[in-house]
């Protein structure tokens, strides 16, 4: 079996783009290690499941390191919905981020595919926070 373990998202900086996806996100820091030369391997990751068992892909957070990658910050996907956040209580976590201070694109709306709404991370990178709808998971 394969699966798709990493997304590499390119950050400004390291420890604002923890900040934000650990806190404004909920996500759990999976991996932060100095490679010596002023990078670092950082992975971050939706929470565990109840059973502990590892939930979705994990994003890579990569600083730019050249003017070309520094211009890709925030845009990675031409303003389209690039990343797509699943949560099983849609009204929960849409509370905890708005809390949080999360940039939210539009009111909450629901699709036949579940509900659904827009948001922005600390960048721009737009992100869709979707509880399917039964039996759309």
């Amino acid at each position: 079996m394969s699966s798709l373990a990493l997304v590499a998202l390119v950050v400004r900086d390291y420890d604002e783009a923890i900040a934000f996806y650990t806190d404004a996100l909920g996500f759990d820091l999976v991996e932060d290690t100095d490679r010596g030369d002023g990078s670092r391997w950082v992975v971050v990751r939706p929470p565990a499941g109840s059973d502990g068992a590892a939930v979705g892909t994990g994003l890579l957070l990569a600083r730019a390191k050249n003017g070309e990658q520094d211009s890709r910050v925030g845009d990675q996907t031409g303003g389209r919905v690039g990343f797509f956040l699943h949560t099983d209580d849609f009204a929960r976590d849409h509370a905890r981020m708005t809390a949080a201070g999360v940039r939210f694109l539009e009111e909450p709306r629901h699709e036949p595919y579940g509900s659904v709404v827009v948001f922005e991370d600390l960048y721009g990178n737009r992100w869709d926070l979707l509880q399917p709808a039964v039996g759309n998971g």
